[in-house]
């Protein structure tokens, strides 16, 4: 009843939510990686995609996880930013000046997760759904031979709305990361007056270096493309 208690408590739901939000921070380092491979070597790029888009693992059981980590994750920071909002009434919240005591990534991470999530779900329709129709739906002969991938990577970028999308929502995810990395860390306790300097400088290069560098996957692409 007590484990039960605490996982229905803000504290508990923070807590959870910072292990996700850690689970997605490594992840989304593992996927520029390979991204950046369309750029610097394709044909390797084709080879790792070809690789997972054809293993049932990742594509049923890894995936899957991903996206509900994801979902998990936002719907909980929509959850607990109602419950902070009743918390404070409407006495509290007239008198509560967000922009004295908070930054604007702080104050606005409902507004930023918002946008990544509706990004997830255009990204995931653009690039794993085909992934499972032409492989396990509507079976291509062609599926993962040659330049399979990096061709669909091509058409995708050849759209100046989709270029803008990501570029929109990668700035908003270097927003919420900013506030977003050194608070996960928080909240799972990972605090030392040695240490938490350090992680919070690293927080803020992550939160800049690898949005960046996704927008520099997406333009290459769109530019190669015109």
């Amino acid at each position: 009843m007590a484990n039960e208690s605490l996982l229905k408590s803000s504290i508990g739901k923070k807590f959870a939510m910072a292990i996700s939000a850690l689970f997605l921070i490594v992840f989304l380092l593992q996927h520029l990686v390979i991204n950046l491979l369309s750029m610097v070597y394709p044909d390797g790029f084709n080879e790792v995609s070809a690789f997972m888009s054809a293993n049932p693992i990742v594509q049923f059981v890894l995936q899957p996880i991903l996206l509900i980590g994801v979902v998990y994750h936002f719907v909980m920071g929509f959850v607990l930013e109602i419950q902070n909002k009743k918390a404070r009434g409407p006495v509290a919240y007239a008198k509560y000046n967000g922009a004295a005591n908070a930054t604007w990534m702080s104050r606005n991470m409902i507004i930023s997760g918002a946008v990544i999530l509706l990004f997830l779900l255009v990204h995931l329709w653009q690039f794993w759904v085909p992934t499972i129709n032409a492989h396990y739906v509507n079976v291509d002969p062609n599926f993962g031979q040659g330049n399979f991938f990096m061709d669909h990577v091509n058409h995708v970028f050849t759209s100046v709305v989709t270029l803008v999308l990501y570029v929109v929502a990668f700035v908003f995810l270097s927003l919420h990361l900013q506030h977003g990395f050194a608070s996960a860390f928080q909240s799972i306790g990972a605090r030392h007056p040695k240490y938490t300097p350090c992680l919070v400088a690293f927080g803020k290069w992550y939160s800049i270096l690898v949005p960046a560098l996704f927008i520099v996957i997406a333009v290459y692409h769109f530019v190669n493309n015109l």
